[in-house]
């Protein structure tokens, strides 16, 4: 592979590019941080941190909706709570067969227990934030000795993309800041660069900076399995001294990089409800800042004084005392301004519903109405499902499915899993999204299983041949599938065709049995006849023998 120095100005050469792409991205995204996530505001402002960020902010709508979304999103999709996601076999004949379906189930119960253990409940919460104000969100997964895995969601600011042939993000680099004692140990001093070993002597707790590269390797030898040729590069790089700090590699993308909505044209980069409220936000915000004033001086008025005959200074406060000349008509008066906050409220509460509406609040909060029946509820339900499935589909490519993918392999490396059963070593995996929003996506299907069952029953009554039309089977598959019954509680194909054959051999031996009990039965009934004509037969007997005995005498 090339020389260390080579790299790290190949691809800072390329960085430079991604900055210039991005440049216009970072004004709108300061814009969207002033407003609504003040604490992540210092993109093209360099901030200090801790400082107060929220001096634009006169009105806190956005800031609360924002809130709300990212907060229901993440209830939809990866609810603690719930289940949000299954594996099945890409195979119909494996995904039927109960030992394969158990053991898929107790892996999964394996990846449950690592993503609880792990940090990644705020982190993803953090994402669905960033990606519903800055339009895209940036999320990496590692490997972790104590929890198995570790979730980092980065912020925007810090991270440059860039798209493969389908679309999908598939280089990330990422520019960011740690104390030089810090440095040194996640690199080791030898490999620092001449300034950072000063700074680490003079200065532990200053900041360097650092870029870390994650990009498709373009060479590699597969037949090795060694860091440096695994299919993703990883590489940390000081900018100022174009020194490599450390080279590795991924078997994964390891960032998700999800885009709430996204043009076409516009590479890399998302679009946000953030985006689209703006400009009512930006408004809104005037508009509080001029009704406060508005206000002010009609609670604390400015004052009309005669220009003579007044004892300056003009004493507002309570109880103040101001001499004036007696015998003049001269008095203090308050300018009326005839303000009309009515209409100033009125406005402003048109600005706060516009946004609301940018964010789904109304649609994702049901309202203060009466009790609603559980139909309604259901609707309800499905209505939001309606309103953010185009994003919930995006969402499922770009964060859920590679989220789970690399999860998985992640345990796999780690042997987490138990022994699968020998069959399965090879099979593909596919992933199945349980979350109440794919849940609820599907419920209409339910419902239409069972309007049939409800509407053939009486037309049964004339007919019974319409009762042919039914595959009871088919439909108990479906109905398992679509409510994501879990595997230990309903058998698997293989297991029903063991207990059918098993009840089919019964049904067989009591038939056998039956008719055996049944030709007895009748030969019991014979047998008066039978013995009748056994008696006969010996009579006969009895007589021939008599006879022949005359004969010979």
């Amino acid at each position: 592979s090339m020389p260390a120095e080579e790299m790290a100005m190949n691809l800072l050469n390329r960085l430079s590019t991604l900055e210039t792409q991005r440049m216009t991205w970072e004004h709108h995204w300061q814009e969207v941080a002033d407003y609504i996530v003040p604490r992540k505001a210092d993109i093209t402002k360099k901030r200090s941190p801790g400082d107060k960020r929220q001096e634009l902010i006169f009105d806190g709508t956005a800031i609360h909706s924002a809130e709300l979304l990212s907060a229901s999103l993440h209830g939809m999709l990866t609810n603690a709570s719930t289940p949000w996601f299954s594996l099945r076999y890409r195979d119909t004949e494996t995904d039927e067969m109960d030992a394969a379906k158990e053991w898929l189930e107790s892996a999964t119960d394996v990846m449950y227990q690592a993503f609880q253990r792990s940090n990644f409940q705020e982190q993803v919460h953090e994402l669905y934030h960033d990606l519903i104000t800055f339009g895209t969100g940036v999320m990496f997964v590692e490997s972790d000795e104590d929890n198995q895995v570790r979730f980092g969601t980065r912020h925007i600011s810090e991270c440059y993309v860039s798209e493969d042939d389908q679309g999908r993000v598939d280089t990330v680099y990422r520019k960011f800041k740690m104390p030089a004692r810090a440095a040194a140990m996640r690199f080791g001093e030898d490999v620092l660069s001449q300034r950072m070993t000063k700074m680490l002597v003079e200065d532990p707790y200053s900041e360097v900076t650092i870029i870390h590269v994650v990009r498709p390797r373009e060479e590699r030898d597969v037949t090795k399995e060694d860091t440096l040729n695994k299919p993703y590069l990883s590489c940390y790089i000081d900018p100022e001294e174009k020194t490599v700090l450390s080279e590795s590699g991924y078997d994964e993308f390891p960032y998700m990089v999800p885009r709430y909505l996204k043009a076409s044209f516009e590479l890399g980069y998302g679009r946000s409800p953030a985006m689209t409220a703006l400009p009512d936000v930006k408004m809104l915000n005037k508009m509080s800042e001029t009704t406060i004033r508005a206000a002010q001086k009609q609670v604390d008025p400015p004052l009309m004084v005669p220009d003579d005959g007044f004892m300056l200074p003009i004493r507002t406060v309570p109880g103040g005392l101001n001499f004036y000349r007696s015998g003049t008509r001269d008095r203090l008066e308050p300018l009326n301004i005839g303000a009309n906050n009515p209409l100033g409220l009125s406005m402003e509460e048109q600005r706060r519903t516009a946004i609301r509406s940018a964010f789904f609040v109304d649609q994702l909060i049901m309202g203060e109405g009466p009790q609603m029946t559980a139909t309604e509820v259901i609707q309800r339900t499905e209505e939001k499902m309606r309103l953010l499935g185009p994003v919930l589909g995006r969402l499922q490519a770009e964060l859920l499915q590679p989220l789970i993918n690399r999860v998985f392999n992640i345990l796999v490396r780690q042997q987490a899993f138990p022994p699968a059963p020998d069959n399965l070593k090879e099979l593909d995996l596919d992933i199945e999204y349980v979350s109440p929003l794919a849940k609820a996506q599907r419920s209409g299907d339910v419902q239409s299983v069972m309007r049939l069952f409800e509407l053939i029953g009486p037309m049964g009554q004339l007919d019974p041949g319409v009762f042919d039309y039914m595959d009871t089977d088919g439909m108990v598959k479906y109905l398992i599938k679509v409510l994501g019954v879990p595997a230990s509680v309903v058998r698997g194909e293989d297991e029903v065709y063991q207990v059918r054959t098993e009840r089919a051999q019964q049904q067989a031996q009591q038939q056998q049995m039956a008719e055996m009990a049944q030709m007895a039965e009748a030969a019991g009934n014979a047998a008066p006849a039978l013995n009748a004509v056994d008696d006969l037969q010996q009579q006969a007997a009895a007589q021939e023998q008599a006879a022949e005995m005359e004969v010979a005498e």
